[in-house]
């Protein structure tokens, strides 16, 4: 039975959670009251069930009750008047710690029909609670070296209710030594700072106790208190001290990494260990102080550590500590200011820049080449820069700012002479010693038109056999231009003048890229013995400039002509001619003459003279000269000759191969009273002509040498003017001269007595004489003479 009962009341209350959850936020109106903490039970709060429209008799019918989720027990319901009254010791701070609002959430739910109404009840605060402090005894250690105005902080009061009743305020009991200092950040914030105001003597005061009060804002108030106790230490109240506050050092860069910089020496009053001296840097130096130095911890010393560049940095500030082993340990602070002094170790630098390239020849002194900036790192003297260039070159350096230079042209450029310059800027500093360094230009001549085209000679003397055939190439001119390019590209040209009646260019051309000279036709010696042109060059430039050289075309003779034998009329023998001789003639009488021409010249023209073989018989009583050509006996005429006598005479020059030509002498051997009468007078004016002949030719050979002496002077005089005046030409027409020999009588006798036309395109005829050197022998009979062609001189007359 008694189960039974149970579990239907275990049914009901289900059933009335049930009903509670599905009508939870169902109701009507809410109500708000409030009560203050630490209300005493019973305390009245709010008629709840009038508030709420409820009648006093329904209450209990319809299970009127009130439910809280947390705090169900503190405020309760009275059923029978329906107020709301205190039923158990509300603590707000408890219940809210320190938020300013602290309110209790109320449901109140009625059955028949279900109603759920909800009431909040706010929990003010009252002053119940004093400030407290963490501790209620405080020891404090101040050093009796401390500090006037030192202050230590303090941990204030706190104060568990909130508003005025948290407010707090402060008060120290009196000291001599201290006051109390008071910071207020905010409303509810403030720091406490015990601060000194008298020094301490821990041999005379070796502990000051003090009370600190601390009051809240309530009604009444509320304090808490704190016991101070304050004791004097007698520590290490003597710092370091370093002979220098600000330590100045210098030190030259790049010194080596260990060297001495600074030995610090502080010193401290205390004894023991309150005097031992620990160095170290200052916390907060930079990292680079660290990697450029270090200091010995014990010593004081310090040295480098890494490399030192005065480039990089020109001072160091280090920060300095020396600390005391005291307890607790004292320190002191010093400053080293480490100037680095700079060395000559960077050379300098050449940038140059804004090239003008190529420069043209003609270029004017001052034209800017090229811009030149130089620098260095280093400072005072070893930054100091001072440029040059390579010397004998037609450039300078103009300085137009600081380390800023140009290079100009300084003076005339020619590019034939140097078509390039290297150049060699050199930059040198100021330092001990100095460093320097360089910078090559190349700077390019550009070429103008400033050369004419030059032969190496300003005449050429030319040898052309005669008869050449037509187009041969007889010699090649050539001119250098010293230019370049288009301003060397050189033409060759005749310059055009007539040669007696035809015009030079019939004779000879010149091609106009190579330069060589061709002969149009065949040249006869006979006809032409010198030609004389002009030659022009002429460069590709613009504007052109040209030159001329002379060419002396010397046609140089061939044997092409045989001897030809001078007409009877002429008093010599032609063809077969008798003469009468008398048999009474002693030996070497000359009895004929034979006369014969030449129309070469030289040895082509040099003609002898002998008896064909077997002409007259083995014993001939004659005989021939052998340049002469004069018939004498070689002993005296007898019975035993024959009355008639046949000569076949041989005239025969000195060309290879040798022409000849013959000559029929018929003589006819008579009785001394058989000959004509002219006959003796014929033989006496042959005498007399032969010894005037004899005579002649001693004078001859006087005037001979006369014209060789004057040959020799002449020769001189002309090359002496060639070389003042090369530009003048030559006579147009030479007289050929006659080619004499001396005979076996030491007489002379013309081998050519004809005049030839020289044609240089101008200028009168003039004669020349041609006559042999004179160390060639004498010509005699029987005797071999040697080529003396080469042997022939022209004096121009």
């Amino acid at each position: 039975m008694v189960s039974s009962l149970r579990r239907g009341r275990e049914v009901g209350r289900l059933l009335f959670l049930l009903l509670l959850l599905a009508s939870w936020e169902e109701g009507s109106g809410q109500l708000h009251y409030s009560v203050p903490e630490e209300a005493k039970h019973g305390t009245f709060v709010g008629r709840i069930a009038q508030d709420l429209g409820l009648e006093l008799a329904e209450l209990v019918p319809r299970l009127f009750r009130v439910a809280s989720k947390d705090h169900g027990d503190l405020l309760e319901v009275n059923l029978q008047n329906g107020i709301l009254f205190v039923n158990s010791r509300i603590d707000r701070e408890a219940l809210c710690g320190r938020r300013v609002e602290c309110i209790l959430h109320l449901e109140v739910i009625v059955d028949r029909p279900l109603q759920v109404f909800y009431v909040e009840v706010e929990v003010t605060d009252i002053n119940d609670n004093p400030p407290v402090f963490p501790m209620t005894i405080k020891t404090i250690r101040f050093h009796e070296s401390k500090l006037l105005d030192s202050g230590f902080p303090l941990e204030g009061a706190s104060d568990a209710d909130i508003g005025v009743n948290a407010l707090l305020s402060y008060k120290l009991s009196t000291s001599e030594f201290f006051f109390l200092d008071i910071q207020t950040n905010d409303e509810l914030s403030q720091s406490l700072s015990l601060v000194l105001k008298k020094p301490l003597d821990r041999e005379e005061t070796a502990g000051v106790n003090l009370l600190l009060v601390a009051m809240d804002g309530g009604k009444p108030e509320l304090t808490g208190t704190v016991q101070l106790h304050i004791k004097v230490l007698d520590v290490n109240d003597n710092e370091p001290v370093f002979e220098q506050s600000v330590y100045k050092v210098k030190v030259v860069e790049n010194t080596a990494i260990g060297t001495l910089v600074l030995k610090l020496n502080a010193s401290d009053a205390d004894e023991g260990s309150n005097s031992e001296i620990v160095y170290s840097f200052s916390s907060d130096v930079s990292s680079t102080i660290e990697m450029k130095f270090k200091i010995d911890p014990n010593s004081g010393e310090i040295r480098t550590h890494g490399h030192l560049d005065y480039e990089e940095s020109k001072h160091y500030e280090i920060q300095v500590i020396a600390y005391d082993n005291g307890s607790p340990s004292m320190s002191g602070h010093c400053k080293i200011l480490v100037k680095l002094v700079d060395t000559n170790d960077n050379t300098p630098e050449i940038s140059i820049t804004s090239l003008s390239l190529p420069i043209r020849e003609d270029a004017s002194q001052g034209t800017v080449i090229a811009l030149i900036r130089v620098s260095d790192q280093d400072s005072g003297a070893n930054g100091q820069v001072t440029c040059s260039l390579t010397p004998h070159v037609p450039f300078k350096l103009v300085s137009t700012y600081k380390n800023r230079y140009s290079l100009v042209l300084d003076s005339a450029l020619d590019r034939e002479n140097i078509s390039s310059y290297q150049v060699v800027v050199t930059a040198r500093d100021g330092g001990s010693p100095a460093l320097w360094a360089t910078a090559s230009v190349s700077v390019e001549v550009s070429d103008v038109n400033d050369h004419a085209p030059a032969f190496a000679q300003p005449e050429y003397t030319v040898f052309v056999k005669e008869n050449n055939a037509p187009g041969c190439h007889i010699f090649t001119v050539s001119a250098r231009d010293a230019d370049a390019q288009e301003n060397a590209r050189v033409s060759y040209a005749l310059v055009e003048r007539r040669v007696g009646e035809r015009a030079l260019s019939s004779y000879v051309s010149v091609h106009a890229e190579s330069g060589q000279v061709f002969a149009l036709q065949p040249l006869d010696h006979e006809e032409l013995e010198l030609l004389r042109f002009q030659v022009s060059a002429r460069d590709a430039g613009v504007p052109p400039l040209g030159s001329n050289v002379t060419l002396q075309v010397f046609v140089l003779d061939e044997n092409d002509n045989a001897p030809a034998l001078l007409p009877a009329g002429a008093g010599a023998l032609g063809g077969a001619r008798g003469e009468l001789v008398s048999r009474s003639v002693g030996a070497g009488h000359v009895v004929a003459k034979v006369r014969a021409v030449d129309a070469d010249s030289g040895y082509n023209a040099w003609l002898s003279y002998e008896l064909a073989p077997g002409a007259g018989g083995a014993r001939s009583p004659f005989r021939v000269g052998l340049y002469t050509g004069e018939i004498s006996t070689t002993r005296g005429l007898d019975e035993a000759d024959a009355a008639r006598q046949r000569l076949l005479v041989l005239v025969k020059d000195h060309g290879e191969p040798a022409l000849t030509a013959t000559a029929t002498l018929l003589l006819s051997l008579v009785e001394s009273g058989q000959a004509p009468q002219a006959a003796p007078s014929r033989v006496a004016v042959a005498g007399a002509a032969a010894a005037a002949l004899v005579d002649v030719n001693v004078y001859l050979i006087v005037a001979i040498c006369a014209v060789s002496s004057l040959l020799v002077l002449t020769l001189l005089l002309y090359s002496a003017l060639r070389c003042w005046a090369p530009g003048r030409g030559a006579a147009s027409v030479e007289a050929k001269p006659p080619v004499v020999c001396a005979s076996a009588v030491g007489s002379w006798s013309s081998s050519q007595q004809r005049r030839q036309r020289v044609c240089s395109g101008e200028g009168p005829p003039k004669a020349d004489l041609m006559a042999f050197s004179p160390s060639v022998p004498d010509c005699r009979d029987g005797e071999q003479h040697p080529e003396v062609a080469d042997s022939f001189k022209k004096v121009s007359l």
